[in-house]
């Protein structure tokens, strides 16, 4: 099992380029099966959740090619079965993603109970839901969700009990092939969302409201392809200027939107860093300095990001001051705790509240991943402590970051990849 070495106490600096986002790249990957011809996806990022779920089209029969610009094809006229197996759901929530689809356009589906990080309860009552409301006639049993629909899906108004960007996603692209109206109220807002919809409306959808809180889709009687490109992954940006936050650096992340990241980065500021931006850049600039404590609480978008609070964990943990975080939506989500304590952070939690006093620095530590963004807030740990710092289950960051230590290295880290067969 690899692991990440890392020596710290280099001050990040450099440009670095933002991949395709993989939540939006796992929607989009799944929204081609609503096609009938083939779709073309460009900037889509190289890692482990995009390999499982092209795997796991390619075993339902369709047919997916990559060309020399790493560009995806998918053809789904080929499926063969809408059954998507537990070995490879098991490992991916984002597999639930494919039961829309599935049923919209071939009738039925038999998708497993998903897994993926262990944050906490992300039930997919609320997709099972909305898709009832279409008219889906939906059976969970022996850990499969059985779907199936006479004839074509009905438009309706549905309220999601809870905010929910998976749920909006799939129950979005199933009513695309609805008959009728549909609204969704109490729809998730965040950047993803507009990307799904904007590629559907590029297949021929008619969806409004996309990154508001209502939705209407006028359901069409077939989809066809088209090329889009994934749009740029926001968490993956908002890591890498905490790189520069947490050493005192100054990085500029290119081929990135600075549109979603507000909340993200009006905290860099209060952080005391100097931010910049352009139409497709933003710079992180801390001239030196070490970061101000700052507090927050996660919040569905545009509030701060969930998926961000862990990185930002890490610069509390050698800021100036004490800052407070609250979580608002995994309960679960404070399992890097332990690991940053290790390192000699000053964390305490209750329940949903995390008190962070900053020390002037951490010790290296060997310390061990326990979910995707929680790894991330290790290695950035790992930048700003002394010594060296061995993080063991980083497979955790490959799901989300691409090649996170040939990016890092460019920064200036000193960090390298350590498998079983050696060092890389």
């Amino acid at each position: 099992m690899d692991k990440l070495l890392i020596l710290g106490g280099n001050r990040l600096e450099g440009e670095v380029r933002i991949s395709g986002a993989k939540n939006s790249a796992l929607p989009l990957l799944a929204g081609t099966l609503l096609a009938t011809t083939p779709i073309t996806l460009s900037n889509v990022p190289h890692l482990q959740d995009v390999t499982t779920l092209i795997q796991l089209l390619g075993r339902m029969g369709v047919t997916v090619s990559i060309n020399e610009k790493c560009d995806v094809e998918v053809n789904a006229n080929t499926l063969a079965s809408p059954i998507a197996p537990y070995e490879l759901v098991k490992t991916m929530r984002a597999s639930i993603f494919v039961l829309g689809p599935l049923l919209a356009r071939f009738g039925e589906a038999q998708v497993s109970l998903p897994g993926g990080c262990a944050i906490g309860s992300r039930p997919v009552d609320q997709h099972l839901k909305g898709l009832a409301a279409l008219g889906a006639e939906i059976v969970v049993e022996k850990g499969y969700v059985h779907a199936k629909r006479n004839g074509r899906l009905k438009g309706a108004r549905f309220v999601f009990d809870m905010v929910t960007v998976g749920g909006t996603e799939n129950v979005m692209m199933a009513a695309a092939l609805a008959e009728g109206r549909t609204v969704l109220e109490n729809a998730a807002r965040e950047p993803e969302i507009v990307d799904l919809a904007n590629m559907l409306i590029a297949m021929g959808a008619k969806i409004e409201g996309a990154g508001t809180d209502t939705l209407v889709i006028d359901g069409v009687e077939s989809l066809k392809g088209c090329h889009y490109s994934v749009c740029p992954d926001r968490i993956e940006t908002g890591s890498y200027l905490a790189a520069a936050a947490v050493t005192g650096g100054c990085v500029r992340a290119t081929h990135t939107d600075p549109k979603p990241l507000d909340a993200v980065l009006q905290k860099f500021v209060e952080m005391g860093g100097k931010v910049q931006t352009g139409s497709d850049w933003i710079e992180l600039d801390m001239q030196g300095r070490r970061p101000q404590s700052v507090s927050f609480r996660t919040a569905p978008h545009p509030g701060f990001p969930t998926d961000m609070q862990a990185q930002f964990m890490a610069i509390l943990a050698v800021a100036e001051g004490t800052g407070t975080i609250t979580e608002t939506i995994f309960e679960n989500r404070f399992m890097h705790v332990p690991e940053l304590n290790r390192m000699g952070a000053n964390i305490q939690v209750d329940g949903h509240l995390a008190v962070v006093r900053g020390i002037e620095r951490l010790s290296g530590a060997p310390v061990m991943a326990t979910d995707l963004r929680a790894s991330m807030s290790l290695v950035l740990a790992a930048l700003a402590a002394e010594g060296e710092t061995l993080i063991d289950r980083i497979y955790h960051i490959d799901r989300g970051y691409e090649r996170v230590e040939e990016k890092l290295a460019l920064l200036g880290a000193k960090i390298r990849r350590i498998s079983n067969r050696g060092a890389n």
